[in-house]
């Protein structure tokens, strides 16, 4: 999940249109066919050094799925054998969300949130292996929290590096997505370091979380999912995506509306069985970009479940799911 959720979930959007031809519904690709161990919440997956890939998510102690394939997913356990004590700081049940994998410096880093429905007294916590499968991870500690006096929430993060430096997306409801600069070193966030602002919606409640930012060509490309998850066939979540020459932004769509403003184009929405995807997260395999995602199954009762698909480029530099 990405986790604060009105009581009321926002109502299921309007079929989207294609901008450039007026009446022409959008079609989307249905998620790439897996087998096993399906069920799956706010993925982030990696191919490792060592061969096959793992994903990691929200559920158990940080839910793990090994596959040698990308096709075949098998359960592996969760990450921690049990909750890190400070995560109880957060919330009762030491329940971790929103995972966020990534491989520098030798060392694989895990990246969750922990916080609780509908506050965003939260924190980031980080952990480290030396070969990024369960049973492995050493935790690190809190990598940057929130308080009910920010406005901003400390969930759903993930990092990437750019012009030489660590960055940090994060953010859910409560004026959306922000950016903080991590220490390369520890992983966490610098002392004082400014939070940039990358994206909002104009309606309360600010609809928009689960932000991943990728670099390609000339640009950084911020995705994220906008309105309502968690209620099966009922969820409302989409990707959309807007790109900036910096980092830190301005980001904005094709049409050049800003994602300051509401901005971003529609990258994935309900179709079919599909429904609500979002959760996003992107991975490097063979030399091609792959979004994963997790999805509501319509005939399977609104069951969270994997969704992969492979990215392509336009000429004009924009994602298209393929």
């Amino acid at each position: 999940m990405k986790r604060f959720r009105l009581a009321t979930l926002l109502t299921a959007a309007a079929i989207a249109i294609l901008p450039t031809t007026a009446g022409a519904a959008v079609t989307y690709p249905d998620p790439q066919p897996v087998t096993g161990q399906q069920i799956i919440h706010d993925p982030t997956v990696i191919h490792l050094k060592s061969g096959g890939y793992v994903a990691y998510s929200t559920g158990g102690v940080i839910g793990a799925r090994t596959s040698k394939d990308r096709v075949q997913w098998d359960d592996a356990g969760n990450a921690f054998a049990a909750p890190p004590s400070w995560w109880y700081e957060y919330n009762s049940t030491g329940d971790p969300w929103a995972p966020d994998l990534s491989y520098r410096d030798g060392r694989y880093w895990l990246y969750y949130a922990v916080s609780s429905w509908g506050t965003n007294h939260s924190a980031i916590g980080v952990a480290t292996s030396p070969t990024g499968l369960p049973g492995t991870w050493t935790d690190q500690g809190k990598a940057f929290t929130s308080e009910t006096t920010d406005e901003w929430n400390a969930i759903d993060p993930a990092l990437i590096q750019a012009d030489g430096r660590l960055w940090m997306a994060f953010g859910s409801y409560w004026t959306g997505i922000r950016l903080v600069e991590l220490n390369p070193g520890t992983g966490k966030a610098i002392t004082g370091a400014p939070v940039a602002h990358l994206a909002t919606r104009p309606d309360a409640p600010y609809a928009v979380e689960g932000a991943y930012i990728v670099h390609h060509g000339s640009y950084y490309y911020l995705f994220a999912s906008y309105d309502a998850c968690c209620a099966g066939v009922n969820s409302t979540y989409k990707i959309r995506v807007g790109r900036a020459t910096s980092i830190t932004g301005p980001y904005a769509d094709s049409t050049g509306k800003s994602m300051l403003t509401g901005g971003g184009d529609l990258l994935l929405a309900s179709h079919g069985r599909y429904i609500g995807p979002g959760g996003e997260s992107i991975f490097q395999d063979k030399g091609k970009d792959v979004l994963a995602y997790h999805y509501y199954d319509g005939d399977d009762n609104g069951t969270p479940k994997l969704g992969l698909n492979t990215l392509s480029w336009t000429t004009t530099g924009w994602p298209v799911a393929l």
